[in-house]
Protein backbone atom coordinates (compact mmCIF):
# COMPACT_ATOMS: atom_id res chain seq x y z
CA UNK A 1 0.00 0.00 0.00
CA UNK A 2 1.10 3.45 -0.35
CA UNK A 3 1.99 5.04 2.56
CA UNK A 4 1.66 8.76 1.10
CA UNK A 5 -2.10 7.91 0.80
CA UNK A 6 -5.01 8.94 3.07
CA UNK A 7 -8.47 8.39 3.31
CA UNK A 8 -10.57 11.27 4.13
CA UNK A 9 -13.91 11.41 4.82
CA UNK A 10 -17.23 13.02 6.40
CA UNK A 11 -18.24 12.47 9.57
CA UNK A 12 -21.97 10.62 8.99
CA UNK A 13 -19.64 7.92 7.23
CA UNK A 14 -17.47 7.36 9.79
CA UNK A 15 -18.57 3.97 10.50
CA UNK A 16 -17.85 3.06 6.70
CA UNK A 17 -14.56 4.93 6.75
CA UNK A 18 -12.94 2.91 9.64
CA UNK A 19 -14.17 -0.84 7.90
CA UNK A 20 -12.34 0.73 4.40
CA UNK A 21 -9.25 2.08 6.03
CA UNK A 22 -8.91 -1.44 8.39
CA UNK A 23 -9.42 -3.37 5.47
CA UNK A 24 -7.23 -1.10 3.11
CA UNK A 25 -4.82 -0.37 5.51
CA UNK A 26 -4.45 3.30 5.38
CA UNK A 27 -5.18 6.10 7.83
CA UNK A 28 -8.28 8.05 7.98
CA UNK A 29 -9.14 11.22 8.30
CA UNK A 30 -12.32 13.40 8.86
CA UNK A 31 -13.46 16.10 6.77
CA UNK A 32 -14.44 19.04 9.34
CA UNK A 33 -18.09 21.12 8.42
CA UNK A 34 -19.41 23.85 9.20
CA UNK A 35 -22.77 25.03 8.44
CA UNK A 36 -23.92 28.67 8.04
CA UNK A 37 -27.19 29.91 8.90
CA UNK A 38 -28.23 30.18 5.11
CA UNK A 39 -26.83 26.34 4.72
CA UNK A 40 -23.56 27.22 2.97
CA UNK A 41 -20.93 24.81 3.83
CA UNK A 42 -17.26 25.64 5.26
CA UNK A 43 -14.74 22.98 4.98
CA UNK A 44 -11.30 22.20 6.61
CA UNK A 45 -9.27 18.85 5.61
CA UNK A 46 -6.69 17.76 8.23
CA UNK A 47 -3.18 18.76 7.08
CA UNK A 48 -0.14 18.17 8.30
CA UNK A 49 1.92 20.32 10.71
CA UNK A 50 2.99 22.05 7.22
CA UNK A 51 -0.23 22.59 6.01
CA UNK A 52 0.10 20.04 3.33
CA UNK A 53 -1.85 16.44 2.38
CA UNK A 54 -0.51 13.09 1.05
CA UNK A 55 0.20 13.15 -3.01
CA UNK A 56 -2.66 10.29 -3.04
CA UNK A 57 -5.98 11.46 -1.71
CA UNK A 58 -8.77 8.87 -1.13
CA UNK A 59 -12.05 10.78 -0.64
CA UNK A 60 -15.05 8.31 0.26
CA UNK A 61 -18.31 9.59 -0.28
CA UNK A 62 -21.60 7.33 -0.99
CA UNK A 63 -23.72 9.57 -3.27
CA UNK A 64 -27.30 8.77 -2.07
CA UNK A 65 -29.26 11.96 -1.53
CA UNK A 66 -26.43 13.45 -3.65
CA UNK A 67 -27.38 17.12 -4.08
CA UNK A 68 -25.36 18.65 -1.10
CA UNK A 69 -22.90 15.51 -1.13
CA UNK A 70 -21.77 17.02 -4.97
CA UNK A 71 -21.08 20.40 -3.29
CA UNK A 72 -19.29 18.73 -0.39
CA UNK A 73 -16.70 16.61 -3.25
CA UNK A 74 -16.31 20.10 -5.22
CA UNK A 75 -15.12 22.14 -2.46
CA UNK A 76 -13.26 18.82 -1.04
CA UNK A 77 -11.26 17.67 -4.19
CA UNK A 78 -10.37 21.29 -4.97
CA UNK A 79 -9.17 21.91 -1.78
CA UNK A 80 -7.41 18.79 -1.45
CA UNK A 81 -5.99 19.91 -4.74
CA UNK A 82 -4.01 23.02 -3.97
CA UNK A 83 -2.91 21.59 -0.46
CA UNK A 84 -0.76 19.09 -2.52
CA UNK A 85 -2.86 16.00 -3.42
CA UNK A 86 -1.96 14.79 -6.98
CA UNK A 87 -4.10 11.88 -7.59
CA UNK A 88 -7.39 11.79 -6.35
CA UNK A 89 -9.36 8.43 -6.14
CA UNK A 90 -13.31 8.27 -5.15
CA UNK A 91 -15.02 5.57 -3.73
CA UNK A 92 -18.68 6.32 -3.69
CA UNK A 93 -20.23 2.82 -3.05
CA UNK A 94 -23.69 4.40 -4.35
CA UNK A 95 -23.51 6.32 -7.47
CA UNK A 96 -25.92 8.79 -7.86
CA UNK A 97 -27.93 10.72 -11.31
CA UNK A 98 -26.68 7.61 -13.69
CA UNK A 99 -30.44 6.90 -13.75
CA UNK A 100 -31.28 9.50 -16.40
CA UNK A 101 -29.23 8.53 -19.38
CA UNK A 102 -31.27 10.42 -21.90
CA UNK A 103 -33.52 12.94 -22.97
CA UNK A 104 -37.33 11.29 -22.86
CA UNK A 105 -39.04 14.40 -23.29
CA UNK A 106 -37.43 17.71 -24.78
CA UNK A 107 -35.85 19.74 -22.32
CA UNK A 108 -34.82 17.31 -19.84
CA UNK A 109 -31.66 17.38 -18.60
CA UNK A 110 -29.53 13.90 -19.15
CA UNK A 111 -27.93 13.69 -15.25
CA UNK A 112 -25.39 10.89 -16.23
CA UNK A 113 -23.51 13.16 -18.70
CA UNK A 114 -23.82 16.25 -16.96
CA UNK A 115 -22.70 14.78 -13.58
CA UNK A 116 -19.91 12.03 -14.61
CA UNK A 117 -18.63 15.22 -15.99
CA UNK A 118 -18.42 17.09 -13.24
CA UNK A 119 -17.11 14.13 -11.26
CA UNK A 120 -14.43 13.26 -13.48
CA UNK A 121 -13.42 16.81 -13.61
CA UNK A 122 -12.63 16.33 -9.77
CA UNK A 123 -11.39 12.79 -9.10
CA UNK A 124 -8.66 11.02 -11.16
CA UNK A 125 -9.98 7.61 -10.51
CA UNK A 126 -13.74 6.33 -9.65
CA UNK A 127 -14.84 2.89 -7.46
CA UNK A 128 -18.02 2.53 -7.32
CA UNK A 129 -20.22 -0.93 -6.67
CA UNK A 130 -22.94 -1.89 -9.47
CA UNK A 131 -23.62 1.68 -10.65
CA UNK A 132 -27.35 1.67 -12.48
CA UNK A 133 -26.43 2.07 -15.74
CA UNK A 134 -28.63 0.95 -18.88
CA UNK A 135 -27.81 2.19 -21.87
CA UNK A 136 -24.07 3.36 -21.56
CA UNK A 137 -22.19 -0.16 -21.22
CA UNK A 138 -19.49 0.85 -19.82
CA UNK A 139 -18.90 3.27 -16.34
CA UNK A 140 -15.97 4.87 -18.29
CA UNK A 141 -18.76 6.36 -20.36
CA UNK A 142 -20.62 7.74 -17.56
CA UNK A 143 -17.83 8.97 -16.02
CA UNK A 144 -14.84 9.86 -18.09
CA UNK A 145 -11.89 9.22 -15.79
CA UNK A 146 -9.05 7.45 -16.50
CA UNK A 147 -9.26 4.27 -13.98
CA UNK A 148 -13.13 3.75 -13.42
CA UNK A 149 -13.66 0.53 -11.23
CA UNK A 150 -17.28 -1.41 -11.05
CA UNK A 151 -17.68 -4.07 -8.05
CA UNK A 152 -20.74 -5.76 -8.15
CA UNK A 153 -22.51 -6.95 -5.07
CA UNK A 154 -24.22 -9.99 -6.79
CA UNK A 155 -21.83 -12.78 -5.37
CA UNK A 156 -22.10 -11.24 -2.16
CA UNK A 157 -25.81 -11.40 -1.74
CA UNK A 158 -25.34 -14.77 -3.72
CA UNK A 159 -23.14 -16.58 -0.35
CA UNK A 160 -25.55 -14.86 2.23
CA UNK A 161 -29.05 -16.41 -0.03
CA UNK A 162 -26.56 -19.92 -0.57
CA UNK A 163 -26.92 -19.72 4.01
CA UNK A 164 -29.92 -18.13 4.72
CA UNK A 165 -32.17 -19.51 1.43
CA UNK A 166 -30.27 -22.88 0.30
CA UNK A 167 -31.87 -24.04 -3.01
CA UNK A 168 -33.73 -20.79 -3.45
CA UNK A 169 -34.76 -20.12 -6.85
CA UNK A 170 -33.83 -16.18 -7.72
CA UNK A 171 -35.71 -13.83 -9.14
CA UNK A 172 -35.23 -10.52 -11.24
CA UNK A 173 -37.94 -7.82 -11.03
CA UNK A 174 -36.81 -6.92 -14.81
CA UNK A 175 -35.02 -7.74 -17.91
CA UNK A 176 -32.46 -5.09 -16.67
CA UNK A 177 -31.69 -7.91 -13.91
CA UNK A 178 -30.85 -10.57 -16.33
CA UNK A 179 -27.07 -10.31 -16.40
CA UNK A 180 -26.69 -9.25 -12.44
CA UNK A 181 -29.01 -11.91 -11.52
CA UNK A 182 -27.48 -14.80 -14.05
CA UNK A 183 -24.07 -13.81 -12.06
CA UNK A 184 -25.78 -14.04 -8.86
CA UNK A 185 -27.44 -17.58 -9.39
CA UNK A 186 -24.01 -19.01 -11.62
CA UNK A 187 -22.02 -18.90 -8.05
CA UNK A 188 -23.80 -21.41 -6.13
CA UNK A 189 -25.85 -22.74 -8.80
CA UNK A 190 -29.38 -21.73 -7.92
CA UNK A 191 -31.96 -21.85 -10.54
CA UNK A 192 -33.01 -18.36 -11.74
CA UNK A 193 -35.46 -16.44 -14.15
CA UNK A 194 -36.25 -12.78 -14.63
CA UNK A 195 -39.87 -10.71 -14.27
CA UNK A 196 -40.95 -8.57 -17.31
CA UNK A 197 -41.60 -4.73 -16.10
CA UNK A 198 -43.57 -2.33 -17.67
CA UNK A 199 -43.48 1.26 -16.05
CA UNK A 200 -45.76 3.29 -15.92
CA UNK A 201 -44.32 6.19 -13.15
CA UNK A 202 -42.07 6.31 -10.72
CA UNK A 203 -44.59 4.45 -8.83
CA UNK A 204 -46.58 2.47 -10.75
CA UNK A 205 -45.27 -0.47 -12.55
CA UNK A 206 -46.56 -3.75 -14.18
CA UNK A 207 -45.35 -7.12 -13.39
CA UNK A 208 -45.57 -10.06 -15.18
CA UNK A 209 -43.82 -13.55 -13.68
CA UNK A 210 -41.41 -15.16 -16.86
CA UNK A 211 -42.40 -18.48 -18.19
CA UNK A 212 -41.55 -21.00 -15.80
CA UNK A 213 -42.54 -24.82 -15.95
CA UNK A 214 -45.28 -25.84 -13.98
CA UNK A 215 -44.75 -26.17 -10.28
CA UNK A 216 -40.90 -24.41 -10.68
CA UNK A 217 -42.32 -21.79 -8.03
CA UNK A 218 -45.11 -23.73 -5.89
CA UNK A 219 -43.48 -24.97 -2.21
CA UNK A 220 -40.12 -22.69 -3.36
CA UNK A 221 -38.40 -20.45 -0.91
CA UNK A 222 -37.94 -17.46 -3.63
CA UNK A 223 -35.52 -14.31 -3.38
CA UNK A 224 -35.94 -11.51 -5.47
CA UNK A 225 -32.40 -9.91 -6.22
CA UNK A 226 -31.88 -6.28 -7.28
CA UNK A 227 -28.81 -3.66 -7.30
CA UNK A 228 -31.12 -1.14 -6.37
CA UNK A 229 -34.88 -0.73 -4.24
CA UNK A 230 -36.24 2.45 -3.55
CA UNK A 231 -39.90 2.83 -3.06
CA UNK A 232 -40.33 -1.01 -2.75
CA UNK A 233 -43.12 -1.20 -5.66
CA UNK A 234 -41.76 -3.26 -8.37
CA UNK A 235 -40.32 -5.70 -5.65
CA UNK A 236 -44.02 -5.46 -3.77
CA UNK A 237 -45.91 -6.56 -7.08
CA UNK A 238 -43.13 -9.30 -8.13
CA UNK A 239 -43.97 -10.63 -4.62
CA UNK A 240 -47.74 -10.81 -4.35
CA UNK A 241 -47.14 -12.82 -7.70
CA UNK A 242 -44.85 -15.36 -6.58
CA UNK A 243 -46.86 -15.74 -3.32
CA UNK A 244 -50.18 -16.33 -6.19
CA UNK A 245 -48.12 -18.79 -8.22
CA UNK A 246 -47.50 -21.01 -4.33
CA UNK A 247 -43.88 -19.48 -3.21
CA UNK A 248 -43.44 -21.18 0.34
CA UNK A 249 -41.45 -17.66 1.21
CA UNK A 250 -40.41 -14.59 -0.40
CA UNK A 251 -37.17 -12.38 0.69
CA UNK A 252 -35.60 -9.64 -0.53
CA UNK A 253 -31.30 -9.31 -1.17
CA UNK A 254 -30.55 -5.81 -2.53
CA UNK A 255 -27.41 -4.14 -3.28
CA UNK A 256 -28.28 -0.48 -2.64
CA UNK A 257 -30.67 -0.32 -0.02
CA UNK A 258 -32.10 3.12 -0.62
CA UNK A 259 -36.11 2.32 0.56
CA UNK A 260 -37.43 5.70 0.33
CA UNK A 261 -40.59 6.62 2.56
CA UNK A 262 -42.79 3.38 3.66
CA UNK A 263 -41.10 1.12 0.78
CA UNK A 264 -40.16 -1.60 4.11
CA UNK A 265 -43.71 -1.14 5.03
CA UNK A 266 -44.71 -1.55 0.97
CA UNK A 267 -42.58 -5.12 0.99
CA UNK A 268 -43.96 -6.60 4.32
CA UNK A 269 -47.88 -5.81 3.29
CA UNK A 270 -46.90 -7.56 -0.08
CA UNK A 271 -45.45 -10.76 1.70
CA UNK A 272 -41.60 -10.02 1.76
CA UNK A 273 -39.95 -12.17 5.00
CA UNK A 274 -36.66 -10.48 4.99
CA UNK A 275 -34.66 -8.06 3.73
CA UNK A 276 -31.26 -8.13 3.38
CA UNK A 277 -28.61 -5.39 1.69
CA UNK A 278 -25.33 -4.71 1.19
CA UNK A 279 -23.41 -1.46 3.89
CA UNK A 280 -23.19 0.70 -0.13
CA UNK A 281 -25.84 2.48 1.60
CA UNK A 282 -26.46 2.75 6.02
CA UNK A 283 -29.91 1.23 6.06
CA UNK A 284 -31.03 -1.43 8.80
CA UNK A 285 -31.40 -4.20 6.63
CA UNK A 286 -27.15 -4.39 5.90
CA UNK A 287 -26.51 -7.87 6.14
CA UNK A 288 -23.64 -8.05 3.73
CA UNK A 289 -20.22 -5.81 4.01
CA UNK A 290 -18.59 -4.62 1.06
CA UNK A 291 -15.31 -3.01 2.53
CA UNK A 292 -13.09 -6.24 1.26
CA UNK A 293 -13.73 -5.64 -2.41
CA UNK A 294 -13.72 -1.90 -2.32
CA UNK A 295 -10.65 -2.13 -0.37
CA UNK A 296 -9.12 -4.82 -2.76
CA UNK A 297 -10.28 -2.68 -5.47
CA UNK A 298 -8.44 0.51 -4.02
CA UNK A 299 -5.40 -1.54 -3.27
CA UNK A 300 -5.23 -2.20 -6.98
CA UNK A 301 -5.62 1.68 -8.25
CA UNK A 302 -2.99 2.86 -5.80
CA UNK A 303 -0.66 0.20 -6.28
CA UNK A 304 -0.07 1.07 -9.76
CA UNK A 305 2.34 3.50 -9.58
CA UNK A 306 2.21 5.66 -13.11
CA UNK A 307 -0.03 8.98 -13.48
CA UNK A 308 -3.78 8.40 -13.72
CA UNK A 309 -4.22 10.59 -16.44
CA UNK A 310 -1.36 8.74 -18.44
CA UNK A 311 -3.55 5.30 -17.14
CA UNK A 312 -4.23 2.55 -19.89
CA UNK A 313 -8.02 1.85 -19.50
CA UNK A 314 -7.89 -1.71 -19.71
CA UNK A 315 -10.10 -3.23 -16.52
CA UNK A 316 -7.75 -3.52 -13.58
CA UNK A 317 -6.83 -7.62 -12.63
CA UNK A 318 -8.76 -9.20 -10.86
CA UNK A 319 -11.35 -5.90 -10.27
CA UNK A 320 -14.69 -5.97 -11.99
CA UNK A 321 -15.62 -3.59 -14.62
CA UNK A 322 -19.66 -3.78 -16.31
CA UNK A 323 -17.87 -6.74 -18.17
CA UNK A 324 -16.88 -8.23 -15.67
CA UNK A 325 -17.12 -9.64 -11.74
CA UNK A 326 -14.78 -8.99 -9.11
CA UNK A 327 -13.62 -12.73 -7.65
Amino acid sequence: MDSSALLLHFDDETAAAQRLAQAAELPARCIERHRFPDDELKLRLPVDAQGRLPEHIVLLRGLYQPNEKLVELLLAAQTARSLGARRIVLVAPYLGYMRQDKAFTPGEAVSQQIVGRFLAGLCDALITVDPHLHRVARLQDAVPVPVAVALSGAEALSDLVAQRRPGALLVGPDAESAQWIAQAAARHGFAHAVCTKERQGDREVRIRLPALAPHAIEGRAVVLLDDVASTGHTLAQAARLLHAAGAASVDVAVTHALFVGDALQTLADAGVGEVWSTDCIPHPSNAVSMAGPLARALREVLARGVAFEEAERAPLPGVATLEGVHR
